[in-house]
């Protein structure tokens, strides 16, 4: 079994930045809109989002290690179910020709949020 991993962490306040100045440009580049909707329906959506951000950024860094291809942010997404583990979900053209599994771990508090991605072949 082969093992590849991404790791990401994110400063909430950079994302609340971006997000103030770019708004719906923003959100509809980088998120879906499953992930909008469960982050603009908890209390704390910039913390929502900067872990969505996080988790994409760490599943990109581990898919290419894996499948020497590179994912854009809106081919990956992020499925949350509250009180439970988040989940990824990939929009892909083409799944890869060996089997995969993917895990990820993500986690924000006031200031950062964090994520990691693992992908066992």
């Amino acid at each position: 079994m082969e093992i590849y991993t991404g790791i990401d962490i994110v400063e909430n306040g950079r994302i609340k930045k971006v997000y103030e100045k770019y708004r719906d440009r923003f959100l509809k580049k980088v998120f879906t809109e499953n992930e909008l909707n469960y982050c603009f329906s908890q209390k704390e959506v910039i913390p929502c989002l900067s872990a969505r951000f996080a988790c994409k950024e760490a599943v990109v860094k581990a898919y290419f290690q894996a499948f020497k291809q590179i994912l854009h942010f809106k081919q990956i997404e992020v499925l949350g179910e509250k009180g439970k583990p988040a989940t990824v979900l990939l929009h892909l053209e083409k799944e890869p020709s060996k089997p995969y599994k993917i895990n990820i771990s993500i986690a924000h508090e006031k200031k950062f949020s964090t994520a990691i991605a693992i992908i066992y072949l």
